[in-house]
């Protein structure tokens, strides 16, 4: 059950109302299956994995039971696969807040543990790090050997800290948003707050109904709030917020955040148009008038 009401409002009832994928006793392949592409969906997102991408071996081995999920799962994150994906080009303190993400199923709760894993990763390397996850006991009471890692910040459990829920959604944007696509982009979402020891606001996922910007101060609310490049005529008013565009003047600049108020008739050619910018749409409402 989600926390509150509100709470299910905020993009959690994929997870909250989803019971826990296990490999129990006397599976079958078909459930094997199903626990196979339950780890990938945690531990590489919504990006589309390609048949050449799949670790076939390790998925050999977990159908013939020769291997547990949880080794399953230590196979996926110490993957080349994993890495392209997360570790390759990223700050360090942000592939230590998405392994807590996607092999704990909740934020880092301090800076000490960032500080313990960069000291880990820098004296014994990436597997290691990986390891002292998988082999933690936080993971074995909460996952065991047969259970898919899940989001737990969603849904109460004894021994969680209430600020993890709040610092779970910045590092959540919503259930059909990738880890490697968000507006954000690479660098670290909780490093300050966690070297201030604050807690950080609950900010709703583009798919909860309320709408999300990267900047929300940063764009109109209202219709009649700001210009339209395309005038005030007849029909709906839609406001499309973007991140990552580049604005059509020399020099290249890249903003980190922006926003339209576009006419129904040509919001087609808009999104064309920003997606020829190269930015991102994080969002598309209707602008109140």
């Amino acid at each position: 059950m989600p926390i509150t009401v509100a709470a299910s409002r905020l993009g959690t009832a994929a997870f909250s109302e989803t019971s826990p994928v296990e490999l129990r006793a006397n599976w079958t392949p078909e459930d094997a299956a199903v626990v196979i592409q339950a780890v990938y969906r945690q531990l590489l997102g919504n990006d589309y994995l390609m048949k050449s991408e799949r670790l076939t071996s390790a998925e050999s081995l977990l159908k013939n039971g020769y291997i547990t999920v949880r080794e399953f799962v230590r196979a996926v994150a110490k993957s080349e696969l994993y890495k392209t994906k997360f570790f390759y080009g990223n700050f360090q303190t942000r592939v230590i807040e998405l392994h807590t993400k996607h092999l704990l199923g909740r934020a880092p709760y301090d800076e000490s543990e960032v500080v313990f894993h960069l000291d880990l990763y820098e004296t014994k390397g990436y597997d290691a790090d990986v390891d002292s996850f998988v082999d933690s006991e936080e993971y074995q009471a909460n996952f065991g050997d047969n259970v898919v890692p899940y989001y737990r910040s969603f849904v109460y459990q004894a021994g969680q800290r209430s600020v993890g829920f709040t610092r779970m959604f910045q590092l959540y944007r919503g259930y059909a948003t990738s880890d490697r696509s968000q507006a954000a982009g690479k660098p670290s979402r909780l490093a300050g707050e966690l070297g201030r020891n604050a807690s950080s606001a609950v900010i709703n996922p583009s798919n909860s109904g309320g709408g999300w910007s990267a900047n929300k101060k940063s764009v109109p609310n209202k219709a009649l709030g700001g210009s339209t490049p395309y005038g005030q005529g007849a029909g709906r008013v839609y406001r499309i917020e973007v991140s990552g565009a580049n604005l059509p003047r020399y020099p290249k600049v890249r903003q980190i955040n922006t926003s339209y108020l576009v006419p129904y008739e040509k919001l087609s050619a808009k999104l064309q148009q920003i997606n020829k910018m190269g930015g991102r749409v994080t969002n598309i409402t209707l602008a109140s008038l």
